[in-house]
């Protein structure tokens, strides 16, 4: 099946660290303008770009003369503080050979986590598109910790296309694409070209990481299709390596593998915000026949369902439910907070205003602020 390239606009691109370094982990100025040099046709072709780089540990590593990443936290944070503006040096300087702006900005989960700030994230990044400016994004990994990491920048590209609107996603590697199998290790295995969708098949296609210096391995790119598609757009995975690669993916060579969004569950904006890009505050716990009523039925939460409550959320915050078992059936926006809800909990909602002396809804989430999952083990 042909690619769909028609509508595309703008595009994100997402290059890893092994695209950007030499083999001593050091950042490859070469490798940084020939990348440029391909955004820069792509800008002229007119299309819009946001660029995703790693690579701030891996210039800190240089800078510092260092032949391997360190292992704690703060030495990588340290190192990444180093690097980031060496990296961002480097991209301004190759940019301005092409005369084209660039800007940096770095991110935390907690950006997208937080509405009000992917609001303003959202706003901020398309005022820079406005100006013919070219986004620079990176995880903030000077700051970053477990709690607000991304974890991988495959993660944070896939996270970033609701909020600029990106028709396209590209994932610039070292490898060509997906493999039936590990072609390090197999013969026989073949690239797939396109992926209709991502399925429990194409999941298991998916091995380790085959890169040294990055983070992310084919499994992390599955999740970032798999992010995108539900969206309703499009990703591709490219060699960086490979010659004009990137402007390859538009042509007759089909540079890579294709991942279809055109036939995903397009999930509208509040629930793909839900289900991926919000970090759950705390769980609901519900009985049985509240977890088949949402389940099934798609309907709202009410207190008379629950029957326990774990963490410490307010008004507003995303939380998870679960079943018994401590499966997460779904996810949404709590009208009351966990201290209320252990109040309320296994009472009728016309019992509400007696409890708390005060009833501003009768459900605990709403159906319309709440996305079903239905399904993975949770703790």
């Amino acid at each position: 099946m042909n690619r769909n390239i028609n509508h595309i606009k703008r595009i994100m691109i997402k290059v890893g660290s092994s695209s950007l370094c030499n083999l001593h982990g050091q950042i490859d100025k070469e490798k940084v303008l020939y990348l440029v040099l391909q955004i820069s046709k792509l800008v002229k072709d007119g299309y819009s770009i946001v660029l995703v780089s790693s690579g701030s540990i891996a210039a800190g590593m240089g800078m510092m003369e260092l032949d391997k990443k360190p292992s704690t936290i703060p030495e990588k944070q340290a190192l990444a503080a180093i690097g980031q503006a060496q990296l961002m040096q480097i991209y301004e300087e190759t940019f301005q050979l092409f005369h084209i702006k660039c800007a940096q900005v770095l991110l935390n989960h907690d950006d997208f986590s937080d509405r009000k700030r992917m609001m303003n994230l959202s706003n901020t990044m398309n005022a820079l598109m406005n100006y013919g400016v070219i986004p620079i994004v990176n995880e903030n990994d000077a700051l970053a910790v477990d709690e607000i990491k991304v974890g991988d920048n495959d993660t944070l590209a896939a996270l970033l296309v609701p909020v600029v609107n990106s028709d396209l996603l590209v994932l610039v590697s070292d490898i060509d694409g997906l493999y039936t199998k590990n072609p390090r290790e197999f013969e026989d295995a073949v690239l797939l070209k396109y992926v209709e969708t991502v399925n429990d098949d194409i999941i298991a296609m998916a091995g380790g990481s085959s890169s040294q210096l990055g983070t992310g391995g084919m499994m992390t790119k599955i999740n970032a299709a798999k992010i995108v598609n539900d969206y309703g757009k499009d990703m591709v995975i490219i060699n960086g390596e490979k010659e004009n690669s990137l402007l390859h993916i538009f042509d007759e060579y089909e540079e890579g593998t294709w991942f279809n969004g055109s036939h995903g569950k397009s999930l509208k904006a509040k629930a793909h915000w839900m289900t991926y890009r919000s970090t759950s505050k705390g769980k609901i716990v519900v009985d049985q026949g509240a977890s088949k009523a949402l389940s099934n039925y798609r309907k709202s939460l009410l207190a008379s369902g629950i029957i326990d409550v774990e963490g410490h959320f307010i008004m507003g915050q995303v939380v998870d439910v679960v079943d018994v078992n401590k499966y997460v059936i779904a996810r949404g926006i709590t009208n009351y907070s966990s201290d209320e809800i252990k109040l309320i909990m296994g009472h009728n909602s016309q019992d509400i205003e007696d409890i708390l002396h005060y009833k501003d809804y009768d459900e605990v989430i709403h159906a319309n602020n709440m996305v079903i999952l239905g399904g993975k083990k949770n703790g």
